[in-house]
């Protein structure tokens, strides 16, 4: 490994610091954007249960606040059960924003490193280009001078397109992940304000 960032020259140092951010960006989504985690199955039916035998507490809605982005809106919901449902789907729509964004966190980084990286890869490319006709003089080029060149732009734009493809492949899923997501927990506070105002058993 040491003998091919050696081989691929000082450019490959900015794919490398790309590359770690977005194995601890995809890590990190992926450990945080599971379903049971952000929409828990059972919360909707654990709620509803709660307000026919306690009705909403303070105590409630913390723990709703803590425990998923779901809970949070939920929480956002039932503080303005009293008021109209209007009012109360207002409120859960703040609170779905808020919670989208937390979703989509460092999504737009890890889309980022994805796009820059084939370019990174071509920097590196055109420093190997440099290198090979740096080299050329009177006399022709020395062989080692050019085979260094040539590895420095070939390595380079290999690379580039190591980092680049996973990081995209990665951004498309947690992207299409958060919208399911999004849509999933908009439908679950749907039914909380119905089944609050009757309008579902």
């Amino acid at each position: 490994m040491i003998t091919l960032i050696e081989a691929a020259g000082w450019p490959i140092y900015l794919l490398l610091i790309a590359s770690l951010v977005a194995v601890a960006l995809i890590t990190e989504r992926a450990l945080y954007l599971r379903s049971k985690k952000i929409v828990p199955p059972t919360l909707l039916d654990e709620v509803v249960q709660e307000l026919k035998q306690r009705g909403v507490s303070l105590q409630m809605l913390a723990k709703l606040s803590e425990g998923s982005p779901l809970g949070k809106v939920f929480a956002a919901g039932l503080k303005n059960i009293k008021s109209a449902p209007e009012v109360m789907k207002e409120s859960i729509e703040e609170a779905g924003r808020s919670a989208a964004h937390d979703l989509e966190r460092f999504l737009t980084t890890l889309g980022t490193i994805a796009s820059i990286s084939p370019l990174l890869g071509l920097f590196g490319t055109v420093i190997g280009m440099i290198e090979i006709f740096g080299s050329q003089n009177a006399g022709g080029a020395a062989p080692t001078e050019l085979a260094h060149g040539i590895s420095v732009a070939l390595y380079n734009t290999a690379y580039g397109l190591i980092v680049a493809v996973p990081s995209m492949i990665a951004y498309r899923h947690f992207r299409a992940q958060v919208d399911s997501l999004t849509i999933e927990m908009e439908q679950q506070a749907i039914k909380l304000v119905e089944i609050v105002h009757g309008e579902r058993k």
